[in-house]
């Protein structure tokens, strides 16, 4: 019984070493970096939380499904297009200068959601959206507008590994002396 438990709490220890350390990304992480847009590419963005975007369709079925999956909400056809906690997603490019395109799909570039430093949370990159009534944005989502459904709303995370290893570069001073003297 005691191997049984050993066993699982080393498989448990190295399941959780090998997860990766995620953390909220911000304005300062960004700034202090200096990154570029390449830089930017390769790095894995998270989502924070799950987040449901949706849109209501016309009733004469002109409007085309973007993504997702066709529900019924108060009478009315909706699309719908769920992320969950933790979707990956890559940087495509910056709208602005410190907004950026946020890719989460593996289909064309227009597939994509928009993040910005917010002040009211440190400068935390969070979901942005033309109008916020409360906790429900109005976003666009593959040349359409959606509108948010979420308790949350979502941040951009990215696996921050610290390390304590810093470099230093040491020099011994070789002296100065005064021309002329002794």
């Amino acid at each position: 019984m005691n191997r049984i438990c050993l066993l699982f709490l080393s498989a448990a220890s190295l399941f959780a070493s090998c997860s990766p350390q995620l953390s909220v990304f911000n304005n300062k992480l960004y700034e202090d970096q200096n990154w570029s847009d390449d830089d930017l590419r390769r790095i894995q963005f998270y989502l924070s939380d799950d987040l449901t975007i949706y849109r209501y369709l016309d009733d004469d079925n002109a409007t085309t499904i973007a993504s997702g999956e066709i529900k019924i909400v108060d009478g009315r056809k909706t699309e719908q297009v769920h992320f969950k906690e933790g979707t990956p997603g890559v940087f495509l490019f910056r709208p602005k200068e410190d907004h950026f395109a946020i890719s989460f799909e593996n289909k064309d570039d227009s597939y994509f959601l928009t993040f910005g430093p917010n002040p009211r949370y440190g400068g935390q990159y969070m979901l942005l959206a033309s109008e916020w009534d409360k906790r429900r944005g109005k976003v666009n989502y593959a040349g359409q507008k959606f509108f948010t459904a979420s308790d949350e709303i979502p941040r951009l995370l990215v696996n921050l590994k610290k390390s304590s290893y810093r470099k230093t570069e040491v020099r011994t001073a070789s002296g100065r002396s005064v021309n002329g003297s002794r």
